[in-house]
């Protein structure tokens, strides 16, 4: 794919040739959509999370549509990092776009050891630290509460020296301290959000539709949220915010370039659209060069003005 303007990105050490990219779990590589386009024209490919131990995953039901979304609460089940690293991983290697792995954990300890068997692997670009996972000792999502988000960021951060980015839940009193902390602890990016907890009732049976009870809302409904926490989050740091929730069209990513992001993950939309990421990378490359810019980087935060 060639661009009429510059559309590269950098966050950390990693340079990305666009500013799009999956959101963790929600596009598959090799079977559903192989072939759809080639994965060589995104920004980075985004691998759903890997867990440090072996996980099952939660109860079934774990998807659940609603009006403007979904609900999932599908518990990371994960074959664990050593096994990902020896069977999986590979499988990415001649994707033709850098690779960020999403780590997931319930221990800071967790996080340590997962990055240490990672072990700065040549064919990892990033590695995104899923923060929301439900810490073991408290049952918070380590970026819920400050003090374990910091505790887990430092720990992280001096296991590697792959680029971090810190994935934060949008359930919290104020995104602002959860982007300080992470950028205050040595993180290269913050993505923002996660999902926005959600249930729903079966009426017919009378009692809660997921397995799980609860779990996490994705999807259109949720772009103009998480728009405030991105446009929040922008105001109170200066590593790069990656923005993810809602996205369905390019003008939702443009959106969120002017809001302050520097790059977007594309997340439900691809059960619905598999092309949706394809045209987003277009329709940005459109918007800047229809408007006069060269960059990408020169529409980010001009909402601010």
């Amino acid at each position: 794919m060639s661009y009429q303007t510059d559309l590269s990105v950098r966050i950390g050490s990693a340079v990305f040739q666009n500013p799009v990219m999956p959101a963790s779990g929600t596009y598959d590589y090799f079977e559903n959509n192989a072939d759809v386009f080639p994965m060589s024209e995104l920004g980075a490919v985004m691998v759903k999370s890997v867990h440090r131990c072996v996980r099952p995953g939660n109860p079934p039901p774990r998807i659940t549509e609603v009006c403007g979304g979904m609900i999932n609460a599908v518990g990371i089940p994960s074959i664990g990092i050593e096994a990902f690293m020896e069977r999986e991983l590979s499988r990415y290697e001649n994707i033709g776009a850098p690779v960020v792995l999403s780590i997931s954990g319930n221990t800071t300890d967790h996080y340590r050891e997962a990055l240490e068997i990672v072990d700065n692997d040549p064919r990892i670009a990033a590695v995104e630290l899923n923060f929301s996972c439900p810490n073991v000792g408290t049952g918070l999502a380590f970026s819920s509460d400050v003090k374990l988000l910091e505790e887990a960021a430092k720990t992280a951060r001096s296991a590697t020296r792959l680029p971090l980015i810190a994935k934060l839940s949008p359930n919290v009193t104020d995104i602002r301290d959860s982007a300080r902390v992470s950028e205050a602890c040595g993180m290269d990016a913050v993505t923002v959000s996660n999902t926005f907890k959600a249930m729903t009732i079966d009426i017919r049976k009378q009692r809660p539709t997921l397995g799980n009870i609860s779990g996490g809302m994705s999807g259109p409904a949720v772009k103009p949220q998480n728009m405030y926490l991105v446009w929040q989050a922008s105001t109170a740091v200066e590593i790069p915010i990656i923005a993810c929730g809602g996205i369905s069209c390019w003008q939702d990513a443009v959106e969120y370039l002017l809001a302050g992001a520097t790059a977007v993950q594309v997340g439900s939309i691809n059960f619905v659209n598999p092309l949706c990421m394809r045209e987003v990378i277009e329709g940005i490359d459109r918007y800047l060069a229809d408007n006069g810019y060269k960059s990408v980087g020169e529409i980010r935060g001009l909402a601010h003005r």
